[in-house]
């Protein structure tokens, strides 16, 4: 073959080879750049976490405490002793299963100023107030419970009679309640803004039933309505609980005994139970 030719062929196989070598380089190059060229995938956004609910916070208070013995019985019980019994009893039912956190508003034989016992409730934020005790009345034939809310006016004559026996508890221990009546006028005033009193009605009425319920016998006329200072918080719904009397020979012994202490705990906590589920329905 002529030289010329030979040179010719090498050329056109130099070339060759070349045109196959860029066309390889460029199909290895293309997923490269069609990869460049996708959009990023969408990133969805984190669903937020729900928010976990805060355990209801309940204020118990034990009435009376230290210099303040409050109702004595016939066999020597004193109301102080008693009431805070079952205050712990019924703490221990109400953080048993998690729901509900607790507070005492005294949680020893201490005395503690009425105003006292609501400034530590609502410093707290508490979600409820319960003041326990245990009456004494002068026909020692007069027993059983009976569940008492803030009122400027009270109920009837025996109501106003217990509500100011508690009031005077502060001035007997060295403490006064500054300006009373107006603190519990203007106490009613802001409730009403906010609907507290309704709320501490419907606390009441959940207790009676529950105390009903539960064999707790009560009063007459049950829930009833005084000026109370220990219940004048304007943002927390409060109820009076007298447990029974010490005056009576048959509610004293009842009220020591660990069994019906527990009794009295269970329906205090079942009303807690009604009153929240009550307040959850309606919202």
């Amino acid at each position: 073959m002529p030289a010329l030719r030979r040179r010719d062929l090498c050329a056109a196989l130099a070339a060759l080879a070349a045109g196959m070598a860029a066309v390889a380089r460029e199909a290895d190059a293309a997923p490269k750049k069609r990869a460049r060229q996708l959009p990023a995938p969408a990133v969805r956004p984190a669903t937020p976490a729900k928010p976990v609910a805060r355990a209801r916070l309940i204020a118990l208070d034990p009435g009376h405490g230290g210099r303040d013995p409050g109702a004595i019985g016939a066999r020597g019980t004193q109301e102080k002793g008693v009431v805070l019994a079952i205050a712990r009893q019924l703490q221990a039912q109400l953080q048993a299963r998690g729901a509900y956190r607790v507070m005492l508003t005294r949680s020893g034989d201490s005395y503690v100023p009425l105003r006292e016992r609501v400034a530590r409730a609502q410093a707290a934020k508490a979600d409820l107030f319960l003041s326990l005790h245990a009456d004494a009345h002068p026909d020692s034939a007069v027993r059983g419970a009976s569940v008492y809310t803030l009122s400027e006016g009270a109920s009837d004559r025996e109501a106003a009679m217990l509500a100011a026996r508690e009031n005077r508890a502060d001035a007997m221990a060295g403490f006064r309640f500054a300006h009373q009546p107006d603190a519990i006028a203007q106490a009613l005033f802001s409730m009403s803004q906010r609907g507290t009193v309704n709320d501490s009605r419907r606390l009441a009425n959940t207790i009676v039933q529950s105390f009903a319920g539960n064999g707790v016998r009560l009063l007459p006329r049950t829930h009833r309505q005084a000026g109370f200072a220990v219940l004048t918080s304007p943002d927390i719904p409060a109820a009076l609980v007298e447990l029974g009397y010490l005056s009576n020979p048959h509610d004293e012994r009842l009220l020591t005994i660990s069994q019906h202490q527990m009794a009295l705990a269970r329906a205090l906590r079942a009303s807690v139970d009604a009153h929240f589920r009550a307040a959850t329905r309606k919202a």
